[in-house]
C-alpha cells in the first residue's frame, strides 16, 4: 500500500509543488484512514454487517477506547487555495479498491436528488409501500464503500433536509467519507432556513469522522502569471464593447443563434449561442431560480461562458449571491472558459457584512476567478475541449 505521505514527498522531490508543514501533517492523517480502510478489509461484501455487529456487542467502555481507531473519515476545512483538493485526490489514487468514488458535492447533490426523484415516482406508479426514498438512495450509493466529496457546502434547505438522513444512513452501513470545504462543519448552513433541524447531521458528522483545520499560509492557486483580459471592469460603453469584441473573436465567423434545452421538463432559453459559447446576461443567470442542474446543464453544453454585468453583492441580494458563486463553482470544476464584464475587480465583488454562507464562500469565488484567467486554467481547458489545437 502507497502511503499518501510518500506521494507527497516525492511531488516536492520532483518540484511540483512546495513543501507546507500542514499539508504533511494533513498526508498523515490520510495515512492513518488508509490503514483503517486496509484493517476492516471493506472489499469483502460482508464487511458492513461484520462491522455493524462489532459495534453493538461492544460495551461503552470499549467504543470509547476505540473511537479512534474507528473513525470513518476525513472532513478538511481551511481557506481557499491551500492545497485540499490536491491531497484528497493523493488519498483517492492511493486506494486500492475499486468501490470508491469521487465527486463534486453539487454534483453529487443533483444526482442525489435525481434518483429520490425517481424512487417516488416508481414508487407512486407502483402504489406499493416501498421503503423511504432516501434510504434507498443510501443503498446505492454503499455500493461504493468510500465516498469523496470536493467543496462539500450546504446552502439549499432541500439539500439540507436531505442529507442528514442520507450521511447517516451510509455511516450506519460502514461507508467511509471524506469531505473538503472552505467552512468548518458548526458552519455549515448558516443562518439557513429551519437549521434546527440540520445540527443534529452536524453532530453526527464530528463524531464519525476527524475534523482538520488546514491553516492558512498560503493560495498556491494564486501563484499564477500570464493572466489573460477575460475580467472586465469597470462597467459600461468600454466593457460593453471590450466583450462585444471577445464575443466576435470566440464566434470564429460562425453565425449567432439561440437554442434552448430542457432541464426535468423545463425548458432553458439560451437567447446568444454559437461555436459552443453561450452569453448570458448577470440577471437572466442568477436572478431566476436556477440550481445545480441548470448550471450543471450549462457546463456539459457550452465549453465558453459569457456573463454580462455583474454587480457588487451584498447582504440585500443573498439568493442572487448564492446562485452566482454555484456557477463559479460548476464552471470552475469543469473548466469552462469564463469572459466576464463586472461592476468592480473580484477582490470587491461581494460586499456583504452580516456573517452569512455567502461571507465564508465568496473567498473561494474570488479565488476562482482570479485562477480562471490563468494560462494554466486555460491550457488545461484547451486540452479538455481542443486538443491538439493551440491557443489565440
Amino acid at each position: 500500500m502507497i502511503l499518501v505521505s510518500t506521494r507527497y514527498q516525492e511531488l516536492i522531490s520532483k518540484g511540483k509543488i512546495s513543501f507546507d508543514p500542514a499539508q504533511l501533517v494533513l498526508t498523515e492523517h490520510f495515512d492513518h484512514l488508509l490503514q483503517n480502510i486496509a484493517k476492516q478489509n471493506i472489499s469483502r461484501p460482508w464487511w458492513a454487517f461484520w462491522h455493524f455487529l462489532k459495534r453493538t456487542k461492544q460495551s461503552s467502555v470499549a467504543k470509547q477506547k476505540n473511537v479512534d481507531r474507528l473513525f470513518q473519515g476525513l472532513y478538511i476545512y481551511g481557506e481557499v487555495g491551500r492545497g485540499k483538493t490536491m491531497l484528497m485526490d493523493l488519498f483517492f489514487s492511493c486506494l486500492p479498491q475499486k468501490r470508491k468514488k469521487r465527486a463534486h458535492f453539487n454534483d453529487f447533490m443533483a444526482d442525489v436528488h435525481e434518483r429520490i426523484n425517481i424512487y417516488r415516482q416508481a414508487s407512486k406508479d407502483e402504489k406499493t409501500g416501498q421503503k423511504n426514498p432516501i434510504l434507498a438512495v443510501a443503498e446505492d450509493l454503499a455500493e461504493a464503500q468510500i465516498l469523496c466529496f470536493d467543496e462539500f457546502s450546504v446552502t439549499d434547505i432541500a439539500d439540507a433536509m436531505v442529507l442528514g438522513r442520507l450521511i447517516s444512513a451510509l455511516f450506519d452501513k460502514g461507508i467511509f467519507f471524506v469531505a473538503t470545504s472552505n467552512v468548518a462543519p458548526d458552519n455549515l448552513y448558516y443562518n439557513g432556513l429551519n437549521r434546527e433541524l440540520f445540527l443534529p447531521f452536524i453532530q453526527a458528522l464530528k463524531a464519525h469522522v476527524r475534523v482538520i483545520n488546514l491553516d492558512a499560509k498560503t493560495d498556491y492557486r494564486l501563484e499564477k502569471s500570464n493572466l489573460q483580459q477575460a475580467y472586465i471592469t469597470p462597467l459600461g460603453l468600454e466593457a460593453n464593447q471590450s466583450m462585444d469584441q471577445a464575443w466576435m473573436s470566440v464566434l470564429k465567423g460562425q453565425k449567432e443563434t439561440s437554442d434552448e434545452f430542457s432541464i426535468r421538463g423545463r425548458v432553458i432559453h439560451i437567447l446568444r449561442s454559437g461555436a459552443g459559447c453561450a452569453r448570458f446576461d448577470y440577471q437572466d443567470l442568477c436572478a431566476k431560480p436556477f440550481a445545480a442542474a441548470e448550471y450543471l446543464a450549462l457546463g456539459e453544453r457550452y465549453h465558453t461562458i459569457f456573463v454580462d454585468n455583474v454587480p457588487v453583492m451584498d447582504d440585500t441580494c443573498r439568493n442572487e449571491t448564492k446562485r452566482f458563486i454555484l456557477l463559479i463553482d460548476v464552471l470552475y470544476e469543469r473548466h469552462i472558459r469564463l469572459f466576464m464584464s463586472a461592476a468592480t475587480g473580484f477582490d470587491d465583488l461581494y460586499q456583504g457584512h452580516a456573517q452569512t454562507f455567502e461571507t465564508f464562500e465568496f473567498q473561494r469565488t474570488q479565488s476562482r476567478l482570479f485562477e480562471m484567467q490563468s494560462q494554466d486554467y486555460l491550457k488545461i481547458w484547451a486540452e479538455r475541449f481542443f486538443e491538439g489545437e493551440r491557443l489565440n
